[in-house]
């Protein structure tokens, strides 16, 4: 097998380090979109090489040895045995991995109906009594934002809308599917754990801007996100304008300097590059069947 094989495996590295370069260039909606459909298909394809690896493992199996040595073949070794192991244990692990994502996420939806039912099923935000501040926004066709009575109280009334402004966002935009599909490359392929980091970034960071465009301005989105973080912080807690205390000065930083543009050429270069491990997935695929072909024909 060509080295075609280990195309997708290289990009998958490769976009982990340069995705945190795409989001400092270009503005977060464009730059979340291209690296999760990117970060999907170079997931896709990587899992598919090491399907294609640890199918080499075919020519060891006690049948087919039997029937190349009957008849005298020399079955061919595509792959040292090693890495066609080694795949196989990477798709074992990914195959979990994955699993546990998405019940961590049916979980989450169990968790947001539940919640849904014990509301009024009119209005779009729930005011929950709580000295704890938190808010963050229940996805579904018909989106809910829950807002803790410490938050809010937290906040002035221009911070208020900063925040609410914030939440739909995310619901409109549906940024808990784009965060699904980051966590699930990120899960398959481990490599990708930056890339997902940066999305989970680049989600927020988009959902900020929208909310200073929304009229609240750069300067007060920022002051909102500093001061909802500083409340959380005292909580030991993350609220929905949430992540690390780094994140949220990156965030801060950003809004107080000039919008990043909106450069679909740069987009598309990004989307561009799922093809590579899509064509070197494909080459591999065929030098498969041509071992298997090897393999099995007397």
């Amino acid at each position: 097998m060509r080295v075609d094989v280990y195309v997708p495996l290289v990009l998958a590295a490769l976009l982990a380090v340069a995705g945190p370069g795409v989001g400092r260039v270009l503005a977060p909606a464009y730059a979340a979109r291209a690296l999760v459909v990117t970060g999907g298909v170079t997931a896709a394809t990587s899992v598919w090489a090491l399907m294609l690896l640890g199918g080499t493992l075919l020519d060891d199996a006690p049948p087919v040895t039997a029937e190349a040595q009957e008849n005298g073949l020399h079955l061919p070794e595509p792959v040292p045995e090693v890495i066609a192991v080694l795949a196989v244990a990477l798709l074992v692990c990914g195959a979990y991995r994955a699993y546990r994502v998405v019940r961590t996420h049916r979980c989450t939806l169990r968790t947001v109906q539940r919640l849904r039912a014990t509301h009024p099923a009119d209005g779009e935000l729930i005011v929950v009594t709580s000295a704890t501040p938190q808010a963050f926004a229940l996805p579904g066709a018909v989106g809910r934002i829950v807002v803790t009575s410490a938050m809010l109280a937290g906040l002035d009334a221009h911070e208020r809308r900063v925040l609410l402004a914030h939440e739909r966002a995310h619901l409109r935009h549906r940024h808990d599917r784009l965060r699904l599909v980051a966590d699930l490359a990120a899960a398959v392929v481990p490599v990708l754990v930056p890339l997902r980091d940066t999305v989970t970034f680049l989600l927020e960071r988009w959902a900020d801007e929208d909310a200073a465009e929304t009229g609240a301005g750069r300067e007060t989105t920022a002051r909102a996100v500093a001061r909802a973080a500083l409340l959380s912080h005292r909580s030991r807690l993350t609220s929905a304008l949430h992540l690390s205390q780094l994140a949220v000065t990156r965030r801060v930083a950003a809004l107080q300097a000039a919008p990043l543009p909106r450069t679909r050429l740069l987009a598309v270069a990004v989307l561009a590059s799922a093809v590579l491990p899509a064509v070197g997935a494909a080459d591999a695929t065929g030098d498969f069947l041509r071992f298997l072909s090897q393999a099995l024909t007397p």
